[in-house]
């Protein structure tokens, strides 16, 4: 495996840590069946496999997942019964007050053992096992289901740790397939067989031998940036939702109260509205604490969680926008969002928050060769535009490069949003009767995360000549492009 280049010094900026050296394309060629990484002496990724004459070529090894796991599976029988409570609240408290003590001993040496088993018997039937061509997960005692994951379809494998995991040593890893919505997933491991176990998948992914993936251990990383706390904290009391969400949790319950004196009625709005407004503040910090953005030659990892860690990796090749987001009160301080859309994947943030000379230099990793268009590089919507959508129109821009297509949405939070040529799945022009009326027309691009990028209000003769040249530029793109591989 190439190793990576080495850090130059970095300049601290505001707590962030800028990018050293030119952008250069993630993911260094590797030749298959090469030897271990001389910095990452991991050894055997699975030393309980056996190794030399007792083992064939051909076999496959299958393994258990953590002894841990069946006190998280336990959980699934009481899960029901809780659920069943919080669906039906009167029947159950009619039901709990018809039970003597006697019945709720019984009922409890019922369910506690009978939970016991089934954790038990699910981990006990649960196998994993890694061929040269896929990962195998084979699970169930009655209906017996197993799951063939080729290699060459994972995308991505995440390691991420909730609080209890940590406290136990374990962790769950998470595999973005292509072609599927859902993540499959196998928790528990100990959190070095985790580690261990995704460099082996990516090993094999990128070409190198089965004898030998197992000893390549994971590619170096080099920190790029780190999102100080004090910056994140800060970014979540000048975010718009955040007092719009805690606004309507302190004011539509009282309303509700004056108008219908029912208490169910308060309860049922207002836990949602407070549950959203500690999403969008004390939930987002919690969740993008410690966010931290390396580079490897298998993609960008990131890093990030104050109570459940996580380990995410953006693959290289499929990321099919970039939107840099910009709200109104981070526009004095230079700060911006920088959100993704991967196919496949979940991955959906890549900066929650960073100065935005740095995203763009964090965006050019990720998208090799792409100049972010600055401002006065976007063609503002005509001015007869205001009669379809007054005041608003002034957010609308337009910028096609060699690399991209750009398009700016918002007045008050701005979107850039950016399409690489190669990623369009097909272009279209639409025009409602009001902008045929005043010579308008809008410009949509379709990528492959099933996403769309529009370009709003266009002048329509500009929207026709865009719409056959993106389709051009869209296939050339495609043939030019480099191969959507892990670390090739």
């Amino acid at each position: 495996m190439t190793t990576d280049r080495a850090a130059e010094p970095a300049e601290p900026r505001g707590g962030f840590v800028k990018p050293a050296g030119p952008a250069e394309p993630l993911g260094g060629r590797v030749e298959p069946a090469g030897p271990a990484h001389p910095t990452e002496p991991h050894g055997p990724a699975h030393p309980t496999e056996p190794h030399g004459p007792d083992r064939a070529p051909g076999d496959v090894i299958e393994r258990r997942l953590h002894p841990v796991t069946p006190l998280r599976r336990a959980w699934a029988p009481v899960a029901v019964v809780i659920g069943w409570a919080v669906h039906d609240p009167d029947g159950a408290q009619r039901h709990l007050t018809r039970l003597t003590t006697t019945t709720l001993l019984i009922g409890l040496a019922v369910i506690v053992p009978a939970a016991a088993l089934y954790g038990f018997c699910s981990w006990w039937f649960t196998h994993f096992a890694v061929t040269g061509t896929d990962l195998r997960i084979r699970t169930g005692l009655v209906f017996r289901r197993t799951a063939h994951i080729r290699l060459e379809r994972i995308q991505a494998v995440d390691v991420t740790q909730p609080l209890l995991a940590r406290v136990a040593g374990v962790a769950k890893l998470r595999l973005d397939v292509i072609g599927t919505d859902k993540k499959d997933e196998l928790a528990f491991l100990g959190a070095d067989e985790a580690r261990a176990l995704r460099a082996e998948l990516l090993a094999r992914a990128a070409g190198f031998a089965p004898e030998t993936a197992h000893e390549v251990g994971e590619a170096p990383s080099r920190q790029l940036l780190r999102v100080p706390p004090g910056v994140l904290a800060m970014s979540l009391v000048l975010t718009g939702a955040t007092w719009g969400s805690l606004a309507a949790a302190l004011v539509v319950p009282p309303v509700l109260w004056l108008a219908t004196h029912s208490l169910w009625t308060v309860l049922a709005v207002a836990l949602p509205l407070l549950g959203a407004a500690g999403a969008s503040s004390v939930g987002r910090f919690v969740t993008e604490y410690d966010w931290t953005v390396g580079e490897s030659p298998d993609g960008l990892r990131i890093d990030h969680g104050l109570l459940d860690r996580a380990h995410e990796t953006v693959p290289p090749g499929r990321v099919q926008t970039v939107r840099i987001v910009e709200p109104l009160l981070w526009r004095r301080r230079g700060w911006v969002r920088v959100e993704l859309d991967v196919a496949g994947s979940s991955n959906s943030v890549l900066l929650p928050v960073a100065p935005r000379e740095i995203a763009e230099e964090v965006v050019a990793r990720v998208l090799p060769g792409v100049m972010v268009p600055d401002r006065t590089a976007l063609a503002p919507s005509p001015r007869r535009a205001r009669w379809c959508v007054p005041l608003w129109w002034r957010g609308y821009g337009l910028a096609v490069t060699d690399a991209v297509f750009a398009a700016r949405s918002g007045l008050l939070r701005r979107s850039l949003a950016l399409v690489p040529h190669a990623k369009v799945q097909s272009v279209r022009m639409t025009q409602g009767p009001w902008e045929r009326a005043r010579g308008l027309a809008d410009v949509s691009v379709d990528t492959g995360a099933g996403k769309t990028v529009t370009a709003r209000l266009r002048d329509a003769t500009e929207a026709r000549d865009l719409l056959s040249a993106q389709a051009e530029r869209s296939r050339t793109g495609r043939r030019d492009a480099r191969p959507d591989r892990w670390m090739s």
